[in-house]
């Protein structure tokens, strides 16, 4: 029986950390840029694996997070004057 490899591990860990910050996004904006920086991870993987248009709509959520993360920490800034 062969073990996973490490690309295939990578990916799955990608994508775990990816459905763990976004059930936790609520929580704190260091979830929402945590939830980015997986997304990134996971496209990276994408990639790699040679499944570009996955590798592509990643990267796009990536973005997205990227800026409700901006977002939160403006509206974060905006509340303390």
């Amino acid at each position: 029986m062969e073990l996973v490899d490490a690309l295939t591990l990578f990916g799955a860990v990608a994508v775990g950390a990816m459905l763990m910050f976004y059930a936790l996004e609520s929580r704190s904006a260091h979830f929402v840029l945590a939830f980015a920086a997986a997304c990134l991870a996971s496209s990276s993987y994408g990639f790699l694996q040679g499944a570009w248009p996955f590798g592509v709509v990643e990267a796009v959520w990536c973005v997205v997070a990227l800026r409700r993360w901006w977002h939160r920490q403006l509206g974060r800034t905006a509340q303390l004057f």
